[in-house]
């Protein structure tokens, strides 16, 4: 049975657009992207989507026009709109992958199950879905944004000799997450910052199919003789 993957997605979807490349060979079997969902209308990774082979489904929704439009409902509300469009998807991942926007608990237990969804005949369902998400930097070196560039300055500085990506479970915490793969990646002297950033995003492009074949894989129903 196909593994239902949901994506969400900022910019221009590179990372969005291996996973699709990697859709049904031998390094992520037996999946499918069922729906790529952007907080950012002109989000390339959209039209990424679109032009699959099949074009994959796509939603969008943004926080400042949702705040705009619903006097009264906050950031947290958001993020719980945002969690009822994926799970209606019945996702076994969700992928965030150049995903910017910091997700706060109101999503993390719409999806883990702490909190029960309702739906819209009013049914209230608990889901168990695991988040992942990408990050250019170490477990717990330059959390947050602005990683490359950060790490790429302490490096002139000589504070560093290389950095790295990982992709991560999905916490409250920014970027604090139990790494699922972690790759590090060596800066070279006198490297410009945009070599090392396309060197980087290679990785990037490797380490969010394996993780999201890691992930997947483990939860997979025990098989009965």
């Amino acid at each position: 049975m196909s593994r239902r993957i949901v994506v969400l997605i900022s910019g221009s979807g590179s990372n969005l657009q291996a996973l699709i490349d990697a859709l049904n060979t031998p390094a992520l079997p037996d999946a499918q992207i069922t729906l790529v969902f952007s907080n950012r209308k002109a989000a390339y990774g959209l039209q990424r989507a679109e032009n699959a082979n099949p074009s994959i489904p796509t939603a969008y929704k943004a926080l400042q026009p949702y705040l705009k439009s619903n006097p009264g409902k906050t950031r947290e509300d958001y993020d719980a709109e945002v969690a009822k469009i994926v799970v209606k998807e019945k996702p076994d991942l969700i992928v965030l992958a150049g995903w910017m926007h910091i997700l706060s608990e109101r999503f993390l237990e719409l999806i883990d199950g702490r909190k029960a969804v309702v739906e819209d005949d009013g049914v209230e369902v608990r889901h168990n879905i695991q988040v992942i998400n990408l990050h250019p930097a170490l477990p717990g070196a330059f959390d947050g944004a602005h990683a490359i560039e950060r790490a790429y300055e302490a490096f002139q500085k000589g504070d560093i000799q290389q950095s790295g990506c990982m992709v991560h479970r999905v916490v409250k915490d920014v970027d604090a997450g139990e790494p699922v793969v972690v790759r590090e990646v060596p800066i070279e002297k006198g490297e410009p910052l945009e070599e090392f950033e396309q060197r980087l995003h290679k990785v990037e492009h490797q380490i969010i199919v394996e993780a999201a074949a890691k992930v997947l894989n483990e939860a997979k129903p025990a098989q009965t003789a």
